[in-house]
Order: structure tokens, then C-alpha cells, then sequence
């Protein structure tokens, strides 16, 4: 498996202005530092300062700068990394706001600035020009023809990672240098800044940079000038902030010097939402240039799962166990109550549209037939004249009391109608009929088990019939995911409204509800449902007690939709999915996660047909198996090259 992780640095170093020597020696003295990372980036003219004024037409300091550029790349001689510094330089009796690009030893190129401020606290066009039409040119620095100007792309072919560089201003215009660096391959964005403090500012810079990185599908590397620049009528703050795809991974402001910020980019996640997302097309590919550079993965290029496990466990590289599910408090309740609306809102736009205004429900006691009652419940009040018809069907042997009496509370309390149909003689019949004992024969009765599915939804179709209804499915994604429904049983609906909510994100919903509902009643079913071991009651009882356990049979949610998520979310082959599963469980053993894998696929790959045929329902998330939009895969497709990975 291919190594894509590379650790960045973004770095602030001590600062005396117009002192190349001193700050030449911070510069180098944190590219030794920081030996074992990928990429480093400097602050804009951080070899001289920003605030050096008309000391940058000075013909010592620009020969002191050029000079300095060759000790850098002293640095990182025997080091694969690649460094980006600001300098002043001189061309063709212009001087240009530079980011040299450094690696292996040598100055790979020098990038102008586009840009340059001349308002309000800048006046940069004192000194520089601007650089935005320079390409295709060369210049000579220490004897040697170094490549110079915007059209210019740093690449290592090892790990795949390809750099475009801006400077400060180059952000905040309309047209930003670094959106056709993207488009045209870099996948790695660094900013060298000087930006000044100002209240509001910080939280607007940042924005940028989420935004930025974000829109370009990259990571993004933003370091300014700290507090030992010129305070004579500014004040800068050395804010370094590193984002990935539109999520901050590091952040500091108004740090001690030398300061270094690191983060860790998996430039897999970053290259499949490039692939994925279609509207990102190449732009302008042959009007770049690509130097070769070093930036190196953490670790062998190549790993096996477990090895990069213990990398992600080395740099602790942050990754949710329950990646659906938002670790913050205030941001879950948020995310749980919006996940509601949709549904609910979705629902209420089919029944206007059908005109069908009978919600005909089943309800079970367990926790997918809550929310879809509850997302009945919320789009009455989107649609006032909406009947609740709700139905609870036990199996008298089957069902616990624990789960009648939680479904038999909610009707109560949420419904316009309630219904109890046994279906124990029903079922019976049916098997007689079809020459099956009446009874449960042990594990693999599938028959036994699915005729109890089956025979609740023909109950609820014909009631929908009757009540002129519409039948609102409860099965949730990660049930989808795994094939874990009866085909044509409560794998059907009219409408299904958690279709894609994922198991892990179910029980949050309804607890979210439970404490918001101001119904201490409804308040205590729900939590009593959110307790109740996840179970389809298709098997008999032991002594009144849930005897078939869902985890039991198919395997832990968590770790089922921690695949799923990885696997449609980014597209990670299986061994990278365990990989990241080793360090989000590590009180788990390793061959644990692989089984859990492999047992995952298997199921994923074979239960295909079930999902080609779903009933409509609204999707909430970015992860979706509809067969009409986000996933669109063939029943007949073999598991085999997905083990073969995990063998591997």
C-alpha cells in the first residue's frame, strides 16, 4: 500500500530586520530541527524581515539575501524534505517579493509575488513589483540557471505530492495564483505571509485559508510574520494555521519564537475527493513548470496496514472512532437536530406531492422505528392535517416486554392510531402452507426469521391500502450496508426516511430528542429504547430476555460504519481502512480489525441487490448508498481483489 502520509511544518523563526545572518541561522537551525518532516514554510521575507522598508533597496541586503539562499540549501542537504523561504530579489533593476523553493541541497525556484498592496498600512509598490506576468524564465543565482517565475509547480513523484506557492496578498484577491495552481495538479498550497494584527482579522484569515483549501481540495499551508517585525505602527502576530480540504488541522497566534507548527495530510483523502468531485477539472497543466523536489512520507513509501497503523499511532494523527458522529457536545446536538429536519422535511414534501396525508408505521420498540416515528412526528408539524397510523406486531415468544411495552408507550404518546396485530399465527400458518416446521430450527432458520419480516410489511401495505397510507420505512444505512434486512420485508417501504443514517448517528438522534422534547414521559421511552440492546426479535427469547443480538451475528456498528464511512467517504482501499481502525481502536488487536474487514467486505460485496432496489428516501450526509445517486455498484461484482488486499 502506498505511503501518502507527509508530515508539514508551517514555521515562525526568531527575527532581528535587515540582519540576513542571524535569521538565516533561525532558519536553518529549525529546517535541522525538523529533519523528519515533509515540507516547511517561512513566513514572507523571512530572511530579511518584512518590515525592512527602503532598507530592501539596499544592494548589501540583496546580496546578503542571495548569498543566504545557498546556505539554506546547505541545510537540507542529506534531508528529503523542501523548505520554502521569502526573500527580496533583484531582476532586471526590479526587485520582486520572493518564495524560494529549496530541496536537496540546491534553490529549486523563486516565485514572485502577484500581487502587491499599496493601501491603507501597505505600500509594498515602494519597493516591489509585481511578478504575475513572469514565466518560462530563468535566473542565474551562485553560477547556477534556477527557474523564476509563477508558472512554476514543486513535484516528488515518490509520494505524489505536488506543491503550489502564493504569497500574503495573493489570498485575498478574487483570482487567487493558487486555485490554477491547483487546477493544474498541486494538491499542496503554502501562503509565506505578512499579515498584521487587527481585531477581527484572525478570524477572517482563517476563513480564507478553510475556504481555500477547501474549494482547491488540498492542503494548505499559511505562516505570517511574528511580533519581531516592526512594531513602529504595526503589530504582527505570527498566525500559522494548516487546513486540509475545508476542516483547520493546526492553528497558533502570537506564539514564543522560534515557532513551529506541524500537522499530518493524507494526500489519499485529498487526491480522491479531487477524482471524485468532476467539476474539479485540470486547468492549464502545460503552462506549468515542475521542478523536482523532496517532500517524503513519514516512514517506507510503501506500508502494510499495520505498519501504517503504528504511524498514525506515532503521530497521532487525529482520526473519530465514530466518524458520523461529532465528538463535541454542542456540535452533535446541532448536527443531530439538522439530520431531523431534513428528514422531516423530506417526508412532508412526499406527502404534498402524493397528497397522501396517513403516515402507516411500524413500530418495534428499537431504535430505527423511533426516529422514523419521530421524523412522523416533525413533519406534522410541517403538514398539520398529517394521521400518524401506527403499528406494533409482536411475536408472542419473540418479543420481549421490554421492547413491546417501549412501542406500545411511543404509539401512545406519539400517534393519531395505534394498532397490535400478532403475527405468531399468521406466521405459522404461512410456514405450514409452505411445508416449514412452525417452529424455530436453530441458527440458519432464515426462513423462520425473514417470514416474521415479511409478514409485518404485508401487514403494513394492506393497512396502507385500507387507511389510504403511505408506508414510511425505518431501516437505517448501516443496515443497507450490511444486507442486514429482508429483502422485500422491512427492506421496503413508500418511503424511507433514515435510508441514510447510519446506526452510530441513530441512537444520537433520538437521545438529542429525548433531552429537548420537554416531555418527560416521551423523554423516558426513548432513553429506555436508547439502552435496549440493537436486536430484530426474530428469534425466541430466552426466558424473556433479548436472545438474538445484532452485533453478535454481523459485528460491532462502530467499527462496520467506521469502514463504510472510510470506504464510500474517501474511497481507501481495505488495508488503509484498518490501517486507520487500528489507531482509532487500539485496545482492539490488530487481527481483530482485520476479521472485523474482512467479514465487512464480504457482506458489503454479496448484499449489493438489496440496495439496487431502494424506495426513495433523503440523504443527510456525505455518505449515501442510494442506487440513483451516490452509489451505483453491480450486484454481480466479486469481493475478491478487496480480501486479496487485506491477505496482503
Amino acid at each position: 500500500m502506498e505511503n501518502k502520509l507527509i508530515q508539514v511544518v508551517s514555521a515562525t523563526p526568531g527575527l532581528k530586520i535587515g540582519d540576513v545572518k542571524f535569521n538565516t541561522s533561525e532558519i536553518t537551525d529549525i529546517i535541522n530541527q525538523s529533519a523528519e518532516s515533509g515540507l516547511i514554510v517561512f513566513p514572507e521575507l523571512s530572511v530579511t524581515g518584512y518590515t525592512s522598508a527602503d532598507l530592501f533597496q539596499s544592494d548589501l541586503l540583496l546580496k546578503e539575501s542571495e548569498k543566504a539562499l545557498q546556505e539554506i540549501a546547505d541545510a537540507t542537504k542529506g534531508k528529503e524534505l523542501t523548505a520554502v523561504v521569502g526573500i527580496p530579489f533583484r531582476f532586471a533593476n526590479c526587485i520582486y517579493n520572493c518564495a524560494a523553493i529549496i530541496s536537496g541541497g540546491k534553490r529549486k525556484a523563486l516565485i514572485p509575488k502577484s500581487y502587491i498592496p499599496n493601501y491603507s498600512e501597505f505600500y509594498e509598490v515602494r519597493w516591489f513589483t509585481s511578478g504575475k506576468d513572469i514565466k518560462n524564465m530563468t535566473v542565474k543565482i551562485g553560477g547556477e540557471e534556477v527557474p523564476f517565475g509563477v508558472d512554476i509547480l514543486a513535484e516528488d513523484e515518490a509520494t505524489g505530492a505536488v506543491l503550489g506557492v502564493e504569497i500574503c496578498e495573493d489570498l485575498w484577491i478574487p483570482d487567487k495564483p493558487s486555485t490554477h495552481a491547483a487546477l493544474a495538479g498541486a494538491n499542496i498550497l503554502a501562503n509565506l505571509s505578512a499579515s498584521d494584527e487587527l481585531i477581527g482579522k484572525q478570524d477572517y484569515r482563517k476563513e480564507l485559508v478553510k475556504q481555500q483549501s477547501g474549494s482547491c481540495y488540498s492542503a494548505y499551508i499559511y505562516v505570517s510574520s511574528g511580533t519581531n517585525e516592526s512594531s513602529t505602527d504595526l503589530v504582527f502576530s505570527g498566525h500559522s494555521i494548516i487546513a486540509r480540504n475545508g476542516s483547520i488541522l493546526a492553528e497558533s497566534i502570537f506564539p514564543e519564537y522560534p515557532h513551529i507548527e506541524k500537522a499530518v495530510i493524507d494526500l489519499q483523502a485529498i487526491m480522491h475527493d479531487r477524482r471524485h468531485q468532476n467539476t474539479f477539472e485540470n486547468e492549464n497543466v502545460n503552462g506549468y513548470r515542475r521542478v523536482s523536489v523532496s517532500i517524503k512520507a513519514i516512514g517506507k513509501n510503501e506500508v502494510g496496514a499495520r505498519e501504517l497503523g503504528e504511524i498514525l499511532k506515532q503521530y497521532d494523527y487525529p482520526i473519530a472512532r465514530n466518524p458520523f458522529v461529532p465528538k463535541d457536545d454542542n456540535l452533535r446536538k446541532s448536527r443531530c437536530e439538522k439530520i431531523l429536519r431534513i428528514q422531516a422535511n423530506g417526508l412532508a414534501t412526499r406527502v404534498r406531492s402524493t397528497g397522501i396525508k396517513n403516515l402507516v408505521i411500524g413500530i418495534s420498540g428499537g431504535l430505527d422505528s423511533t426516529l422514523a416515528l419521530l421524523v412522523c412526528h416533525e413533519a406534522k408539524k410541517l403538514v398539520k392535517d398529517i394521521r400518524i397510523i401506527a403499528y406494533t406486531m409482536p411475536n408472542r415468544g419473540n418479543t420481549t416486554k421490554t421492547t413491546f411495552d417501549n412501542a406500545s408507550r411511543l404509539m401512545e404518546l406519539l400517534a393519531d392510531e395505534s394498532h397490535e396485530i400478532p403475527i405468531e399465527e399468521g406466521v405459522k400458518l404461512h410456514l405450514s402452507e409452505l411445508g416449514h416446521e412452525e417452529t424455530y430450527q436453530g441458527e440458519g432458520d432464515v426462513t423462520y426469521e425473514n417470514a416474521q419480516a415479511r409478514m409485518r410489511t404485508y401487514i403494513l401495505m394492506d393497512a396502507a391500502n385500507m387507511k389510504n397510507g403511505l408506508v414510511v420505512g425505518t431501516g437505517d444505512l448501516s443496515e443497507l450496508a450490511l444486507g442486514w434486512c429482508t429483502y422485500n420485508g422491512d427492506h421496503m417501504s413508500m418511503y424511507a426516511v433514515n435510508t441514510s443514517v447510519p446506526k452510530t448517528l441513530v441512537q444520537y438522534i433520538c437521545r438529542t430528542y429525548a433531552y429537548t422534547c420537554e416531555n418527560e414521559e416521551l423523554k423516558e421511552v426513548i432513553l429506555s429504547v436508547c439502552d435496549t440492546p440493537i436486536t430484530p426479535e426474530l428469534t425466541p427469547n430466552k426466558e424473556g430476555e433479548i436472545a438474538q443480538k445484532t452485533e453478535e451475528k454481523i459485528g460491532k456498528y462502530d467499527l462496520n460504519d467506521f469502514f463504510l464511512f472510510y470506504t464510500l467517504r474517501y474511497g481507501f482501499e481495505p488495508a488503509r481502512s484498518v490501517a486507520y481502525a487500528i489507531k482509532a481502536y487500539p485496545e482492539l488487536a490488530s487481527s481483530d480489525i482485520f476479521e472485523a474487514a474482512k467479514k465487512f467486505f464480504k457482506r458489503f460485496f454479496t448484499q449489493q441487490f438489496k440496495r439496487s432496489c431502494l424506495p426513495d428516501g433523503p440523504k443527510v450526509g456525505s455518505v449515501s448508498l442510494s442506487p440513483r445517486g451516490d452509489w451505483r455498484m453491480p450486484s454481480d461484482a466479486s469481493v475478491k481483489l478487496w480480501l486479496d488486499d487485506l491477505e496482503k
